[in-house]
């Protein structure tokens, strides 16, 4: 095992660290630790570990939670381990995002071949959680977004809009992604929430002389320009 590789525990409970960390470093892993969601995500975004393992009993958020957060800008391989064991706890965890859902008690040799697959399974790169493009930046990991050094104040559903767009950025994204991404499945045909929304951005994100950040690409889709 590389002494390069890295975990992140999110895990509230100090003896679960602990253990964890007892198990794991004479494997050759680098630990890190957080005690609640928000420190977790955190810590996944300055850290960049290789593996997260993640509880789901969190004293600030659910871990869904954090999975849903974490996965909007991030691929890194999460390991669930938790004391939940009904079905549709770990349905819920492996549908937003979780690579592999084990509970406590554990045994150490099926947590250490758990936590092999989950990396060779992994992306070799992964994205960078913050998005800068002249003078837009997203940070995508705390959601904030800032023009010219600026906070741009966004609502929940234009901040969703534009993650899209920055998770795709210089490709067209097509009309039904964007409106499944942001809205659902059952919105794929109300385009119209589109043309207010991208009108939205553009007034907030487009600066006079700074020419189109996100382009139409008529009868298809939107495009955030990149570079140009």
């Amino acid at each position: 095992m590389s002494a390069e590789r890295s975990i992140l525990v999110i895990d509230d409970e100090a003896p679960i660290r602990r253990l964890l960390r007892l198990t794991l470093e004479p494997q050759g892993y680098q630990i890190y630790e957080a005690e609640n969601g928000e420190l977790g995500l955190q810590a996944a975004a300055a850290r960049r570990p290789d593996v997260i393992i993640l509880d789901l009993g969190l004293p600030d958020m659910d871990g869904v939670a954090v999975l849903k957060r974490l996965r909007e800008w991030s691929k890194t391989p999460v390991l669930v381990l938790s004391v939940r064991d009904r079905e549709a706890d770990k349905v819920a965890a492996l549908d937003n995002g979780a690579d592999d859902y084990l509970t406590k008690p554990f045994g150490t040799a099926e947590l250490l071949a758990r936590l092999r697959a989950v990396q060779r399974r992994a992306p070799e790169a992964q994205e960078e959680p913050v998005f800068v493009n002249g003078d837009l930046q997203v940070d995508l990991a705390t959601r904030a977004v800032t023009l010219k050094g600026k906070e741009v104040h966004l609502t929940a559903t234009e901040y969703a809009l534009l993650r899209e767009l920055v998770r795709h950025a210089g490709k067209v994204v097509m009309h039904a992604q964007l409106l499944r991404s942001v809205w659902g499945p059952n919105a794929e045909s109300q385009s119209q929430y589109l043309r207010v929304y991208i009108t939205h951005l553009r007034k907030k994100l487009e600066t006079p002389g700074s020419g189109k950040l996100i382009q139409t690409e008529p009868g298809i889709g939107y495009r955030l320009v990149v570079g140009e």
